[in-house]
């Protein structure tokens, strides 16, 4: 999975944020860069965007779980919670509640991964 960070903070309702799009590829990390450019359009349209930064993100893989699914989903959730809504352009989480991501990572953990991005 991997993080679009703008190179500008985003004004969310809670706080301003770096992160405009947290996503996943189903074929892992060797297709990021066509999976980017196709988000590109969309990311570079936000106001004051001229350059965009990708991230991989990764976690350890578990037998009969998606972990990586399981991840993004956290992430996702956890920017809700600090931001107050999902990154700019995910689609993915807006109307999406806790599971049990917090079985497999911690919120402080998720959250530790978001700042990391801010600088």
């Amino acid at each position: 999975m991997y993080v679009a960070v703008a190179n500008k903070a985003l004004k969310y309702p809670h706080a301003k944020s770096r992160i405009a799009y947290i996503g996943t590829t189903k074929a892992g990390a060797a297709r990021i860069a066509s999976s980017a450019a196709y988000r590109a359009k969309d990311l570079l349209a936000l106001h004051g965007v001229t350059s965009l930064s990708f991230y991989v993100v990764t976690c350890a893989a578990r037998q009969r779980v998606k972990s990586w699914h399981k991840l993004e989903v956290g992430l996702i959730l956890a920017f809700k919670h600090l931001y107050g809504q999902v990154p700019k352009c995910n689609v993915k989480g807006k109307n999406q509640k806790w599971s049990d991501e917090l079985e497999y990572f911690t919120r402080s953990r998720l959250e530790n991964v978001l700042k990391k991005y801010e600088t």
